[in-house]
């Protein structure tokens, strides 16, 4: 691949970040990358892993110059960010995002646009339970897909460019609406976090097995729900603070799903259970048969890699 941007910007240095970083150094895919963190920590982390070619201080520095800046923050922090950095955005530049949830982003950062910037959302369906600059890898981004929700009337050459540059982290892209889009990943991805972390809050509530019992007989099932519970608060905090009325459809839907299922058991309706099982084994199959996983025991993953989110 050759250079798709001359300086890319990443506001923020977690998992998402650092795995840009080396993607793009992978693939030649940037000139120059500079980067930020709110974390004084962060930043010091960043700069002895040299994770960017230049570390700075503030987002304003960061983005000085650069024709793609990426906000890799929670999306409660997305305007925030954007109002600090607008005044210095090249013009010309390409401001798009990683956040999990796409019309609130939109929101909060269109308003702060500056004319000749453009803004195209975005949000790669990859993450893992590791958080912090020192948890990226340039493979997490293969063979996943990214969606970009750029709103009409977006500079095409815009998305082009930046489908580019993620196709060339190795990633499939894909277009949609915002709302569609939050939709789908309250179905795919929001509502089963909420599920995770309330099973094992859960277990953690019943006193009649002790929490040794919990941890030491955990068996698949609970163990990849810990998996995913232990990914970040803070982001999933502000998920369903800012997808709130998606979130809570399904959750309405989930509910009255478990009602059904509630019945069925109590009734010892056995044939219900084996049909609704036989269903969802089904979409579990194409989920492999659609390469997004394996059926290897291991899920086709490396413990020190293992997916575990698409945020």
């Amino acid at each position: 691949m050759s250079v798709i941007y001359t300086r890319v910007a990443l506001i923020g240095l977690g998992l998402i970040a650092g795995s840009m970083a080396h993607a793009m150094r992978r693939g030649h895919l940037a000139g120059e990358i500079t980067g930020t963190a709110r974390s004084a920590e962060t930043r010091a982390i960043a700069r002895e892993i040299a994770l960017c070619d230049r570390v700075t201080d503030t987002a304003a520095e960061a983005v000085a110059g650069a024709d793609l800046v990426v906000l890799c923050v929670p999306p409660g922090a997305m305007g925030v960010v954007m109002a600090e950095i607008a005044p210095h955005l090249a013009p010309g530049a390409t401001v798009t995002d990683v956040g999990s949830v796409k019309r609130d982003v939109i929101a909060q950062v269109g308003p702060h646009i500056p004319e000749g910037v453009h803004f195209v959302p975005g949000h790669p369906l990859a993450g893992t339970e590791h958080s912090g600059p020192r948890s990226g890898f340039a493979e997490l981004f293969d063979n996943r897909y990214v969606l970009l929700t750029p709103e009409p009337g977006t500079d095409a050459q815009a998305i082009a460019r930046l489908r580019a540059l993620w196709e060339g982290c190795g990633a499939k892209v894909e277009e949609m609406d915002a709302d569609h889009h939050d939709l789908v990943l309250a179905v795919t991805s929001h509502t089963p976090h909420l599920i995770a972390y309330t099973m094992v809050g859960v277990a953690d509530d019943l006193r009649r097995v002790t929490d040794s019992e919990v941890i030491k007989y955990s068996a698949a099932g609970f163990r990849d729900f810990t998996r995913i519970a232990a990914s970040d608060p803070t982001m999933w905090r502000d998920v369903f603070l800012t997808n709130k009325d998606a979130t809570l459809e399904i959750l309405g839907r989930f509910t009255e799903e478990l009602f059904a299922l509630q019945r069925a058991i109590r009734r010892g309706d056995g044939d219900h259970l084996h049909a609704y099982f036989t269903r969802t084994r089904a979409i579990r199959r194409g989920i492999i048969e659609a390469g997004q996983d394996t059926d290897a025991p291991d899920f086709g993953r490396s413990k020190a890699k293992r997916e575990v989110s698409g945020a």
